[in-house]
């Protein structure tokens, strides 16, 4: 039978099952599949919290989801047009998302009386009528595999852990996607297990070779590569990775040593774990006993000259807040990056928000002002760590970078700069003793000199206590105290003249301008897209250098009726921007450890626009 071929803009596939079916490992060989071939990808992983939940439970189901397209996507998409759904629990939490005659491919073995309990289904949804709206294949794919590697003398358990890699051939078929990259990447990954390797790569070609003769499947989907994309070299990269190749990349255009000192917590543990390759690079790293000792080695590393940062999430932010204060009272440079998750406390620690913004900008005792930046999409994540080691070094001052769960793990296409496109770090080392004093302040930036321990004639004092201007003495006089914690806070209001005015998108005027900061890029900016292009008049403004806020910020929001903020959180920015320029905002919250959708921004945006809910 021959096979129809149809042509679509972008299409949006979630593999789902428990925990150990491999859905992360086949949603990544998807996306990093298909942005190799020329497509844009946006994805987003959406996994438990329990190392491993249990089997067919709602709560244990793992997601992963990816948005490809011709052409720019900047989100991981509203509805789905493919569900692979391993067993019944699978099915029962992603159904509602599936579009209208959607695809779902169901393993029957997945659907058995046990699992149909644990789902809450009275009967097999296969069997009883209630998918008629969506295009149902449903096979064994727990036996097909079996079949396929009868001939091997692997265990039954290696061969029951294969049924994600069929699941992945026969997606490849459908959506028309090569299979030589995830060949190639068995061939690296079992290397040392030929056995394996070959098992895999059997059952990757049988489920593509089982899309291509079975019948039922009569159309395949064909989305073309990215149109008017630049020439140059692509990989998928997550937003972790990404933060990781930021931070030696700076030490290189710094011409420093990067040390990282830091303590694992998800969902920033990647960031450790990708550091820990580059070590050809002269790259230093800690995994330390706990947040606390990942904060002082950085500090540590930074007073000795390194270019030092730390990473965690929320909680971890909670116990370096201490270390944070000895950091800016010592003005030394230093990068935290926070990946934010779902909080307070444990919370939902897999889960995206962005809640730590109130924390970041004055989470510590005192008056400690701190540079706070923020990261719009995964690839951003390396741009936004160079741009907070550039600030951290001129300004001689911690700079916090806030990512989230979604940026860390989700990823997208990365066109990889040449180093030579990348933006110089200066760093000027105090090499003359003459007459050093080691709190003297650059007339401009107001940054102290930075020496090197052990440079004869520049040895000095530093510590938590209060130190004298200029000398660095140790302080206790009230008016130099009062002066000390001033030109902190001027340093930093000083950034603002070194950092790109805020662009609007839309009219440079008007009735409303929306303003989104971070991950909320993606389905704002999609949102206002559409709402443009159906006729309807606002602006748009993103939001990535969160203290000091760009110096125009004031003049652009004066310029406007009503200012929108959709934030992943109950109104943070909102308060900061209405606090800093006296303006009522209206603000969208959420706060459900998921990411906004296009429509839910759309359809608030289109209801304050017909004058509906302001708040």
């Amino acid at each position: 039978m021959e096979k129809q071929q149809k042509y679509l803009d972008e299409v949006v596939i979630r593999f789902a099952g428990d925990s150990g079916d491999g859905m992360q490992l086949t949603g990544t060989q998807l996306a990093d599949t298909s942005a190799s071939f020329g497509n844009d990808v946006n994805t987003f992983p959406d996994y438990p919290s329990e190392i491993r939940a249990p089997e067919g439970t709602l709560y244990g189901v793992s997601a992963y989801q990816i948005n490809l397209g011709h052409q720019k996507v900047n989100t991981p998409g509203d509805e789905i047009d493919v569900l692979v759904a391993m067993n019944a629990s699978a099915l029962k939490v992603n159904l509602s998302h599936v579009k209208h005659n959607g695809i779902l491919i169901l393993n029957e073995a997945g659907f058995k009386a046990k699992n149909l309990k644990l789902a809450g289904y009275e009967v097999s949804p296969i069997e009883d009528g209630s998918l008629e709206d969506y295009q149902v294949f449903a096979y064994n794919i727990s036996e097909i595999v079996k079949r396929e590697l009868a001939d091997t003398d692997l265990h039954a358990r290696d061969v029951a852990k294969t049924k994600n890699i069929f699941a992945l051939g026969l997606t490849y078929w459908l959506c028309s996607r090569p299979l030589v990259p995830t060949l190639e990447w068995l061939k690296s990954k079992f290397a040392k297990k030929p056995h394996i390797m070959d098992a895999n790569a059997k059952v990757l070609k049988a489920g593509y070779n089982f899309g291509q003769t079975r019948e039922e499947f009569a159309v395949q989907y064909v989305i073309n590569k990215k149109e008017n994309q630049k020439q140059g070299y692509y990989r998928n990269i997550t937003g972790n990775n990404a933060v990781a190749l930021g931070l030696v990349a700076a030490s290189k255009k710094a011409n420093l040593p990067l040390f990282l000192g830091s303590y694992p917590i998800t969902p920033a543990t990647e960031i450790l774990h990708n550091i820990s390759g580059f070590k050809q690079y002269g790259v230093k790293h800690l995994q330390a006993e706990d947040e606390i000792g990942g904060i002082t080695s950085a500090i540590g590393a930074a007073f000795g000259g390194s270019l030092a940062a730390t990473t965690t999430s929320g909680p971890g932010l909670s116990l370096k807040v201490e270390a944070l204060g000895l950091a800016c009272i010592l003005e030394l440079p230093l990068i935290v990056v926070d990946v934010m998750r779902a909080g307070p406390s444990t919370g939902l620690p897999t889960k995206p928000e962005q809640s730590d913004l109130l924390m970041a900008m004055y989470g510590r005792h005192g008056e400690a002002p701190l540079p706070v930046l923020a990261a719009t999409s995964a690839s951003d994540c390396f741009h936004m760590t160079l741009e907070a080691a550039r600030i951290a070094l001129e300004y001689m001052t911690p700079v916090i970078l806030l990512t989230d769960g979604y940026l860390g793990q989700g990823s997208e296409p990365w066109a990889i700069p040449h180093p030579d496109e990348l933006p110089d770090i200066n760093v000027n080392f105090e090499t003359e003793p003459g007459d050093f004093q080691p709190y003297r302040r650059n007339p401009e930036t107001l940054s102290r000199p930075w020496a090197i321990p052990g440079t004869q004639g520049l040895e000095h004092r530093v510590g938590g206590l209060e130190k004298q201007n200029g000398s660095g003495n140790v302080s206790h006089d009230p008016q130099n105290h009062e002066d000390m914690c001033l030109l902190r806070a001027e340093k930093v209001k000083r950034i603002a003249q070194s950092i790109p005015d805020v662009e609007v998108e839309g009219p440079q005027s008007g009735d409303m301008l929306v303003i989104s900061w971070g991950s909320t890029y993606g389905a704002v900016k999609t949102a206002f897209d559409q709402l443009t292009e159906e006729g309807k008049t606002l602006s748009y403004v993103s939001l990535k250098y969160l203290n000091p806020l760009p110096k125009n910020l004031g003049d652009v929001i004066s310029r406007f009726n009503r200012i929108v903020v959709p934030e992943l959180n109950l109104g943070q920015l909102k308060m900061i921007l209405e606090t800093t320029y006296r303006k009522d905002i209206i603000g969208v919250h959420k706060v459900q450890g998921k990411v906004f959708q296009v429509s839910e921004i759309k359809e608030k945006l289109l209801n304050i626009l017909e004058g509906g809910d302001n708040d």
